[in-house]
């Protein structure tokens, strides 16, 4: 994918703000511009971070498998249950399937997330000496780790360079036109190309931030967004983000998934 770098032209407006006016319709952001939007969101959403608790990469590791279609609230809530009562794979191992699923079933599809944590545990247990590894590869060995989780665990509790692409990232970096992409590996490369290796951890924190408040997946606020003067979708009629844009439309619309 070319990233087009002149799709905005940096002026200066009466005042002495900054203004990134379009200059020419574009798939992505030029460089410039997206180094505005990134500086922007630090500024809207300070100390961003992850809103699962934990307190060891075993303990994200569960709590992510679990945030699968529920909200990271209603995790927090489950997993200070459960971690008070076995917080290693060895002790998730020794409740057995029939308490581990009593404990974790408002977190919904409650049988297949115990399932992928015992089975989890048992290769942790068995190869790893119970302990998570800090390599993409292994962590996607895991039954119910795929490429996000494994990144957000790299990111998370290991603090190593990753991007995991989620909902709100896949769509606010498509909408924004920060990275464009049909999948979240596509994303993912597209962002990493983009911004330096050192801000690829917050750049995940602060994009979920902005999918949750401002730009949502249905009703999007883009008329008081503080990104709508760089937004391609907004700025661009017929430019939106991919897959999920009305022709014709200058914003996301209020059915966007």
């Amino acid at each position: 994918m070319q990233r087009l770098y002149s799709a905005f032209a940096l002026s200066i407006d009466l005042t002495g703000r900054k203004k990134y006016m379009v200059e020419r319709p574009s798939s992505e952001l030029s460089q410039e511009a997206a180094v505005e939007v990134m500086s922007r969101l630090k500024q809207l959403y300070p100390g961003a971070k992850s809103a699962l608790h934990y307190t060891t990469p075993f303990e994200l590791l569960v709590a992510t498998i679990l945030s699968a279609q529920c909200t990271d609230a209603r995790v927090n809530k489950v997993t200070a249950r459960l971690f008070a009562k076995a917080n290693t794979p060895q002790g998730i191992l020794a409740l057995g399937r029939e308490e581990l699923e009593s404990i974790i079933q408002e977190c919904g599809l409650f049988r297949s997330k115990a399932g992928y944590i015992l089975g989890a545990c048992q290769i942790l247990v068995d190869e790893y000496e119970g302990k998570v590894p800090a390599d993409l590869e292994n962590l996607m060995r895991l039954p119910g780790v795929g490429r996000k989780t494994a990144s957000v665990i790299l990111a998370n509790a290991f603090g190593k360079p990753a991007m995991p692409v989620d909902t709100h990232v896949f769509r606010v970096s498509n909408r924004l036109g920060l990275a464009r992409g049909k999948t979240p590996k596509e994303v993912e490369e597209g962002l990493k190309r983009l911004l330096p290796e050192q801000e690829w951890n917050q750049a995940h924190h602060l994009l979920i931030r902005h999918g949750r408040a401002v730009c949502k997946a249905r009703n999007p606020q883009c008329q008081i967004c503080p990104l709508k003067d760089l937004c391609i979708s907004f700025q661009i009629p017929g430019d939106g983000d991919t897959g999920t844009r009305k022709a014709g439309g200058d914003r996301p619309p209020a059915s966007t998934a």
